[in-house]
């Protein structure tokens, strides 16, 4: 999550710029890939190296204009393209030396309360992040409630899915649910555990239904694995989460596809040796924002920053990662 401190795009502090820097070593020059542009402070900070060149990424378009800025600031370093990460394959020509992945929801995209990712909007119920085929009231509208069970109780690991599902498809029985503030009071009249609480009772289940409109985990899983095809050998794929659902598959994508892995692993052949390795000795450590960091920007307190090297071996198509995620996938693909 980047963290903004005012409206502007000036005062932009992305999560953990001092490890991630000093992991894609920025001074030695190189090509570069910030897969979520956002408000541009990776970027920034990578640009600052005379001898970089760098790729930013973002599905959210309203943040095209900080990006023209530094296309004209930095005209033969520096290119933007409003895609999803996952169609980063479609756009690189070449090997790059480090891609950089900062999950989840930006707080640009949280501070405007008009996209409805807030459950403190009065707005409409939207949860879009770019580029998306559906919004959130059109899902809550649409599915089933079996389908929006699974939708919470798995993409928002919310306990009382059950009867949030179901409190859900009674309600918009009698009137259309198109506000967030509408969704809200549902989901606290459903709750065993009463408002106020430590978390808020909507959190679970907006984080499950951002996550299903812009099928976050279908992304995260597509474009590591397009990434990795394009990093060159000892290039550096960085990724920071936000919960457990994407850093349980970043670490299993780092360690079961690395040289050190358990072996032997369910997960691949047992014939499988160095050569079927994507990446170098994996060092299963997680990194966490400092306490200052922390005290200073109190959201990244969730944060953890996970890091892999790209080995010499050819690229291969690592279908057992999809199919080890295949539950997150399959709720995904729901038709709303």
């Amino acid at each position: 999550m980047k963290t903004i401190t005012s409206s502007s795009e000036t005062s932009h502090f992305p999560v953990m710029l001092n490890e991630v820097i000093k992991i894609s070593s920025p001074h030695k020059g190189g090509f570069f890939v910030d897969c979520t542009f956002g408000g541009g402070g990776y970027s920034k900070s990578i640009l600052k190296y005379p001898k970089t060149k760098l790729i930013g990424i973002d599905r959210d378009k309203s943040v095209t204009s900080t990006a023209k800025k530094l296309e004209k600031k930095f005209k033969n370093r520096f290119k933007f393209f409003q895609i999803k990460f996952s169609q980063i394959d479609k756009i690189l020509k070449e090997n790059v030396d480090t891609i950089i992945f900062d999950l989840g929801l930006s707080s640009l995209q949280l501070k405007n309360l008009s996209r409805g990712f807030s459950f403190h909007s009065k707005d409409e119920l939207d949860m879009t992040m770019g580029l998306s085929d559906f919004s959130a009231k059109e899902a809550v509208n649409n599915l089933g409630e079996i389908q929006l069970k699974s939708i919470i109780k798995i993409l928002g690991e919310e306990k009382e899915a059950k009867i949030i599902a179901k409190n859900i498809v009674k309600a918009r029985s009698d009137k259309k649910i198109t506000k967030v503030v509408e969704l809200v009071k549902i989901i606290e009249k459903s709750k065993k555990i009463k408002f106020p609480s430590k978390i808020n009772p909507s959190t679970k289940t907006f984080q499950a239904l951002r996550i299903f409109v812009n099928k976050e985990i279908t992304e995260l899983i597509n474009g590591m694995v397009n990434a990795t095809k394009y990093l060159k050998p000892g290039g550096k794929i960085v990724i920071v989460t936000f919960h457990s659902i994407e850093d349980k598959i970043v670490k299993f994508f780092f360690k079961n596809f690395s040289k050190n892995k358990s072996n032997p692993s369910r997960y691949l052949p047992e014939e499988s040796s160095d050569n079927l390795a994507l990446f170098e000795n994996y060092i299963n450590k997680i990194i966490k924002p400092s306490k200052e960091e922390i005290r200073n920007n109190n959201p990244s307190r969730s944060a953890k920053l996970r890091f892999a090297v790209r080995s010499k071996n050819d690229f291969f198509y690592p279908k057992i990662f999809f199919q080890k995620f295949n539950k997150y996938l399959r709720i995904e693909a729901y038709n709303v």
